[in-house]
Order: structure tokens, then sequence, then C-alpha cells
């Protein structure tokens, strides 16, 4: 097939690349390289997929591993984004990009609303145009605000965002409703779940604490630790999205949504054990009270997903941490610090 993935150079669209390139599809990245974190890290994922020299200005190709083309393109360039379809003629698009963080939608609202809902819009409108065989979107656990029935399923309720950044996300599955029942656009919106593992974003939780604990500073640990997390690692949910792309909704109205998680939660503070263990090394604590924007715990019922795909994702965090803590103090690391 050929797929188009939006957010090529971020953690999940990197491995997703990686990962179809391998079962011999031809792959169109595109990604507009934004400095929300360092762009050295985005790059290098690139180069994972044989892209070498520096990232062109907008809209000019590279080409990288065999089948795989990148475009420095973001999602509001409508034009860009409408050229590229009418040349590419894709069988499959995978929405990756976005703005993401929830305690940077706390200062930054506009980009949220640029690129995770205008830029899904343009993504829609030329998927409409140019129909697909099937289109999956990046959502989020935190459309779940402050749900405390757990484990979250699917048809739990999700009016109640607590952050923009979750309503946002909330708004792309509301949006791709629409658009399938208007337009019969076959759409998959997948909820991750706290996504972690080697070449992970440096914002989150993992990246943040071992770069800390091994400068021997202090972490912030929220709301005193008393938090939990549905840590999902990254060759699941890359196994995971894999499995969705042949199984296109069908219907009436053919969308559907699936959590994308390991249904297992772990404690913050027993998360935090573990690393120190893997980096064989003590933290340091500075306890902070709640963080505007942050919901208390997250925990899929991946029983859906089960059902459809055959597959779970079961990694457990004890290895996925110790994979994790290897690359980040490995050469390959471009964001180590010494």
């Amino acid at each position: 097939m050929n797929i188009l993935i939006t957010g090529a150079a971020g953690f999940i669209g990197c491995f997703l690349a990686r990962r179809l390139l391998e079962l011999g599809h031809a792959v169109t990245g595109i990604d507009e390289l934004n400095d929300y974190y360092s762009p050295k890290l985005k790059l290098a994922r690139l180069s994972m997929l044989g892209i070498r020299e520096q990232a062109p200005e907008y809209n000019v190709p590279l080409e990288g591993a065999p089948n795989f083309r990148f475009v420095k393109m973001h999602l509001e360039d409508r034009e860009g984004l409408e050229k590229l379809f009418t040349e590419g003629a894709f069988d499959v698009a995978v929405n990756l990009a976005g703005q993401a963080g929830v305690r940077y939608s706390l200062e930054n609202p506009f980009s949220y609303v640029q690129s995770n809902v205008l830029g899904f819009v343009n993504l829609l409108e030329c998927c409409r145009a140019h129909p697909v065989r099937h289109l999956l979107y990046a959502s989020s656990s935190s459309v779940y605000g402050g749900n405390e029935k757990t484990p979250f399923h699917e048809d739990d309720p999700v009016n109640t965002p607590v952050s923009l950044y979750a309503a946002t996300k909330r708004c792309d599955e509301l949006i791709a409703h629409v658009y399938a029942h208007l337009y019969r656009i076959p759409s998959t919106g997948m909820r991750f779940f706290t996504v972690y593992g080697p070449w992970g974003r440096p914002d989150m939780a993992p990246v943040l604490f071992a770069k800390a604990i091994l400068a021997g500073k202090p972490i912030n640990v929220f709301n005193n630790g008393n938090l939990s997390r549905d840590f999902t690692y990254i060759d699941d949910i890359i196994e995971s999205v894999v499995r969705l792309i042949d199984r296109a909704p069908e219907g009436r109205v053919p969308t559907d949504i699936y959590n994308v998680g390991c249904g297992h939660p772990m404690a913050l503070m027993d998360f935090i054990h573990t690393l120190e263990d893997a980096l064989g090394k003590k933290a340091e604590m500075h306890m902070l009270p709640m963080q505007k924007g942050d919901v208390y715990q997250t925990f899929a019922d991946t029983t859906k997903l089960r059902n459809l795909t055959g597959f779970c994702p079961s990694t457990p965090l004890s290895e996925g941490i110790r994979r994790f803590a290897a690359w980040y103090q490995s050469d390959d690391n471009p964001i180590r610090e010494n």
C-alpha cells in the first residue's frame, strides 16, 4: 500500500514508518519539525529512516530508505497538502501530527487549535477530495478527563475535558464522525495512553526524570506522587496501529474509536522506583501539588481492540523501562547530557 504518515519525525510516527517500510509498504512522511522540543531528536529519528541531510525548506521532498519519501510541511498548509494528495494517490493516511503536551496548552492555546483542529480539517478535506481506504488519527486518553470509573471504556462519557489539549482531541473525534457521516470517509480514532520507550519525547516523564536523576538534580513529583498512568510501550503502540490499518470501519457511518493502552496502570511512585533501578541511581524528589490540566489516573480497557485485532499491548513496565534506560545512556541518544 501507499501510506501517508503525518508527524513522521515524531516518536510514534518514526517507529510506525520504519515498521511499515519493513512490511514492504511505500511511505510518505510529513512533519513541520517545530521547536516544541529539540529538532535534533526529530532529525535523528529521520536518520533512522534514511534521511541523512538537513531537512529542506517547506515542500522540498527528500528521498530516504527504499520506498520512503519525506516532505517538511505542516497540516495548516492547505495548498501544499492538496498538492501532496494529488501526486501521492494514498491508500491510507495516518495522522500523528499535532501539538502535543497538556501543560503547554495552558500557555499556548492557539497553537493547539491551529494544528490539532484546523490541520485535521485540512487533512479530512484532502481525504474527501482524494478518497483513501482508511484514515487513522491519534486521539488521547486525556479525553476521559477526570472520569473516576475505571478502567476507561470507549463508551464512557467524554464531555468534560480538563485541558485544552484534551478538548482538541475530542474535537477531532467529533469532526471525524461528521466526515464519516457526510462523506463516508472511513476513520479510526486511537486513544493513546502514555506512550514511552527509546527515542521518546523529552517533555515526558521518562526523559525528564532520567535526565534529572543522572545529573543529581531533583525531579518534580506532582500531587505528591498520588497519580497513576497506563504506561504503554512504543512497540505495543506500533503493533496496534499496524493491525488497525487493515480494519477500516464499515456501515452507515464508517468510523470508530479504540483505546490503545497497556491496561495495567502503575502508580507514579512505583514508576519512579522502577526507573531508579534501571538507571542504578536514586532520585531526589521535589513534591508538588496537582498541576492544572492533569488527571489523577489513566487506565485503558483494551477489550475492544483485542476483540478486533487479536492483540493486546502487554510489555511489562520493568522491561520497557530497562530498554528505555539503556537507550537513554547510550551514544544513540542525541539529547543525552554527559
